[in-house]
């Protein structure tokens, strides 16, 4: 019997042990921290050996090969080791593909990539297949492999994820964007990361479809240099641009073209308002029309589709000052765009780890938009260098919570303005990730 060593107790890691359980395995999980009580719980269920709070040599180094968490650094002792014995290392993603037979839609991108799988999700169920929705949203996609069945994946799949993928292949890959994000993990290398993002084409075939953001310069500098075998399907804002294949802007609507059909969509109709949802909503189009999805369906769906929690996601109006909760902005470029689609002043909470962020492309935006800034993290000095100039020294306050973060903005803000917690980096320094932060934004503000 096959010995499996998973890395990593969380959903991914655990998702992962129970497949490797349901398919025969001898399986073990070992975690270097402490696993949650409700996984913990699961993997006892499944009757499944861990341990945590560190590593044993001896049973991790007995594996014939290692399904890596994608929280687990490829840098750490242990991984390694494992390099070093030649003990072959896979994602989680990678190992269900070898257990999955149904059509598989992929989504990466530094920006866009949740909201573009859950509208793509909503489409396919809209249209009435039988749809799963994992990877680095929702249920792991592992766990999902072992106990159900659907006939379609939609699967949001991150850098981190992609990084131990070998012969795993989308029928349709899509790649939002790519914009400098968690170069901590990648040596301080772009291309390293572009490259990690590109393993989602590797074993595409000329019946599959790559969709991608032909505006997207770095995107397609990669794509310049390597051989990708399937259809391709672009899409683009570009003034006057048209593609034969692919989605474009004609007046005020959206077209999109596949095989021999063409479909128009007024860009007033679209729920989700800003240019870079023209950009998500155009790539989840695309993908619906190469699954065989209706043009009717696709219009209708777009147009009722409700935004997802931590995205650019209304939380309440008081007093006339729209409180906006977009705690999943931990990047330069995805709080740039939440910035672009404010129409009314702004008050911007900002703040957290900072992954090595450059604020200049943002300076011109918040000259525009943003009356205050409010920072909310341990170190705000970057922030402060950035935009202290722009706003001035009165309009700038640094906070060390949510609570308070949300007091001072409303101190800040009057009627017709809105409140924006968009952080532009990681949570870590003050809150457990980007979901506890937007958890707390809302609580606060409902305490108002």
């Amino acid at each position: 019997m096959s010995r499996i060593v998973v890395l990593g107790g969380g959903e991914s890691g655990v998702g992962a042990a129970v497949l490797a359980k349901v398919k025969g395995f001898d399986v073990f999980l070992s975690d270097n921290g402490k696993i949650k009580e409700s996984y913990a719980e699961e993997l006892r269920k499944w009757d499944i050996p861990f341990e945590e709070g560190g590593h044993t040599e001896e049973k991790v180094l007995s594996a014939d090969e290692v399904v890596k968490s994608p929280g687990v650094p490829s840098t750490v002792k242990m991984v390694r080791e494992l390099e070093d014995k030649g003990i072959h290392i896979i994602s989680e993603i990678e190992f269900a593909g070898r257990y999955d037979s149904a059509k598989k839609i992929c989504i990466t991108g530094s920006n866009g990539k949740t909201t573009t799988t859950s509208l793509i999700y909503y489409l396919l169920k809209n249209a009435g297949l039988n749809v799963g929705l994992g990877g680095n949203i929702g249920k792991s996609y592992a766990y999902q492999v072992a106990t159900e069945h659907f006939d379609y994946y939609v699967l949001e799949i991150s850098s981190f994820q992609l990084d131990n993928v070998y012969d795993f292949r989308p029928d349709i890959a899509i790649i939002t964007n790519i914009t400098p994000d968690h170069l901590d993990r990648y040596d301080y290398q772009l291309e390293n990361y572009v490259k990690s993002k590109f393993r989602i084409t590797r074993n595409l075939r000329s019946e599959d479809c790559f969709i991608f953001d032909s505006d997207d310069s770095i995107t397609i500098d990669h794509l310049n240099k390597i051989i990708v075998q399937a259809k391709m399907l672009p899409f683009t804002q570009k003034k006057d641009a048209t593609v034969p294949q692919g989605a474009f802007l004609k007046d005020d609507k959206m077209v999109v073209r596949y095989e021999e059909d063409e479909t128009e969509i007024y860009l007033r109709e679209l729920a989700l308002g800003g240019k870079h949802n023209i950009y998500n909503s155009m790539a989840a189009a695309l993908a619906a029309k190469a699954a065989g999805i209706d043009n009717k369906v696709i219009r209708e769906s777009l147009s009722t589709f409700q935004p997802i929690e931590h995205r650019l996601e209304p939380v309440l109006s008081i007093k006339d000052v729209l409180y906006i909760n977009d705690s999943k902005a931990t990047n330069v470029d995805s709080a740039w765009y939440a910035l672009e689609c404010q129409t009314k002043p702004v008050v911007w909470i900002v703040g957290g780890t900072d992954k090595g962020n450059d604020y200049s492309v943002m300076k011109e935006l918040v000259r525009d938009k943003v009356k205050a800034i409010v920072c909310m993290g341990i170190d705000n000095k970057k922030i402060h260098e950035a935009f202290e100039d722009i706003v001035g020294p009165g309009n700038m306050k640094d906070t060390h919570s949510a609570g308070e973060a949300v007091k001072v903005a409303s101190s800040f803000a009057e009627a017709g303005d809105v409140v924006l917690l968009s952080p532009c980096c990681a949570s870590f320094d003050l809150f457990k990730n980007y979901e506890d932060r937007g958890e707390k934004f809302k609580e606060a503000v409902r305490a108002l």
